[in-house]
């Protein structure tokens, strides 16, 4: 990366971060010569086109009011270095783009006569005669890259395109008579601007919050049921997650050797999502032995030994943003132990008993009660429980078997891992399930190293098995079917791609 050390004074220019002056000379040179930039429009992205339908219905959903979406801003990592840009997942949603744009842009949809129309403010791209060009390492050309002119990104989205800097008199617009909504977590400059002009338009402030937080709530649910597009892109990315779960499989042997295998893991995994897609949809648990018992293990940074499971939870996340999140438990050695089997059974069969139950019609609860109802039955079985499976189950006086199970069955999934979570109880847990609405089914049984009310031939064995799946009409269909989930197929899929010749 390029140090900040050779941008200009602050006497110079006013530009953020400068420290080395540039010549009148270098000014006059640095414009020249340089190739004109496209004429013909880029392609509309594809996700533009469904992206346009959900503006439309979130407008109807609040006649005359002005909605406020802010992709966000660039994040700190550390010192003058930011994290890779993520815009927030509203912010996709509605305008389409995905990959690292567009940081700082703000989405405004605003009331008219004859229903809303959208504007996209946004940072366009400065000439190379302007200091930006060279001197700006948050926009400039020199340091990330061409940015789109305004015509270049109506043409990617669809919709029109405004500069940034006019962003403030569109939010101060008519302030006193027109009710606005924000997404206030996704941009703390935007909301602490917007504060400003409401407070200077008398607006009740109490009021103006409240209308905001029930727009959060509102975005989050309206993105419940998936469109064909979304559902098309989730696909896609449990496609590329399977191609970096056998690519890990292929060098299990060499994160074995190599010793801190976790690290090598992750890495095998994150350099197919990175090369496939965009990125990974969150950060990988490659967890191995005891490590597998740690719900959220992401320090991986253990070895991989013959003779334990690997539990491995990944997921890619397309272009699009959507993402995967899928698990798979396998054995090192090729071959489950017959102890591991013993659990990896139970949880296969909780699993299929909670896939059963993710149809139209039941709630979003009955899954992980399906689920969880048979973990109890095996733990019952195997003595582990001091009450019977139903005591364990009574949701008032039971509860003994989440020691080995402690996390719920299923989430929404989509933009966002955990998609929808600003949704209301009776709208996510207690709510039906329907069709087009995406969930993960991940049943678990962890027996920690440490855990003495175990036998000691269980103990240290962490399972899991996550799949994605989609409501249809009269059930589900399992997105992520193309990974094995039986103990017999997974043993035989290593097999299979331990026999390849290398480089297949």
């Amino acid at each position: 990366m390029p140090g900040m050390t050779d941008q200009p004074t602050p006497a110079e220019e006013p530009l953020p971060n400068r420290q080395i002056p540039f010549s009148e000379a270098f000014r006059e040179f640095i414009p020249q010569g340089w190739a004109p930039y496209p004429t013909e429009p880029p392609a509309e992205l594809a996700a533009a086109g469904p992206a346009a339908l959900r503006r439309r219905a979130l407008a109807e959903a609040f006649p005359g009011e002005r909605l406020v979406i802010p992709a966000g801003g660039l994040k700190p990592r550390a010192n003058d270095t930011d994290y890779r840009f993520r815009p927030h997942s509203a912010f996709a949603w509605l305008t389409g783009l995905g990959s690292d744009r567009e940081p700082d842009a703000v989405l405004v949809i605003e009331p008219t006569d004859s229903g809303h129309e959208a504007t996209l403010y946004f940072k366009p791209r400065a000439p190379r005669t302007d200091p930006e060009f060279y001197a700006d390492s948050r926009y400039g050309e020199m340091w990330v890259g061409t940015r789109e002119s305004l015509a270049e990104m109506t043409a990617l989205t669809g919709i029109s395109c405004a500069p940034i800097s006019e962003l403030d008199g569109a939010l101060g617009k008519n302030l006193s008579a027109t009710a606005v909504r924000l997404l206030r977590e996704a941009d703390e400059a935007v909301t602490g601007r917007l504060t400003t002009l409401r407070a200077e338009a008398g607006v009740d402030a109490a009021a103006a919050v409240e209308r905001d937080e029930q727009f959060l709530v509102a975005l989050s649910e309206a993105r419940l049921v998936k469109d064909d597009f979304e559902l098309d892109q989730l696909r896609q990315a449990c496609a590329d997650t399977a191609v970096g779960f056998e690519a890990v499989i292929a060098d299990l042997p060499e994160a074995v050797r190599r010793g801190r295998g976790e690290r090598w893991v992750e890495g095998i995994f994150g350099l197919h999502a990175r090369h496939l897609a965009n990125a990974v949809g969150y950060d990988t648990i490659a967890a191995s032995g005891d490590h597998a018992n740690t719900l959220h293990w992401i320090r991986n940074d253990g070895d991989i030994r013959d003779g334990d499971v690997l539990l491995l939870d990944a997921g890619v996340e397309v272009e699009s943003l959507y993402t995967a999140d899928i698990t798979r438990t396998l054995p090192v050695s090729g071959r489950f132990s017959p102890t591991q089997r013993k659990v990896y059974e139970a949880v296969q069969a909780a699993q299929a008993a909670g896939i059963a139950a993710a149809r139209p019609g039941n709630r979003f609860s009955d899954v992980h009660k399906a689920a969880v109802a048979v973990i109890a039955q095996h733990l019952e079985a195997w003595g582990l429980l001091p009450v019977s499976a139903a005591e364990s189950l009574d949701p008032e006086q039971g509860g003994h078997h989440r020691r080995w199970m402690v996390h719920g069955t299923s989430h929404h999934l989509g933009l966002d891992v955990h998609d929808c979570a600003q949704a209301r109880q009776e709208n996510y847990r207690d709510a039906e399930l329907q069709p087009g609405m995406v969930i993960t089914v991940e049943p678990g049984l962890y027996f920690k190293a440490t855990d003495l009310l175990v036998p000691e031939e269980f103990r240290g064995i962490g399972v899991r098995i996550e799949d994605d799946v989609v409501i249809t009409a009269d059930g589900c269909e399992i997105l992520s079917d193309a990974l094995p989930r039986d103990p017999d197929a997974v043993e035989a899929w290593m097999a299979g791609i331990w026999a390849r010749p290398a480089g297949s």
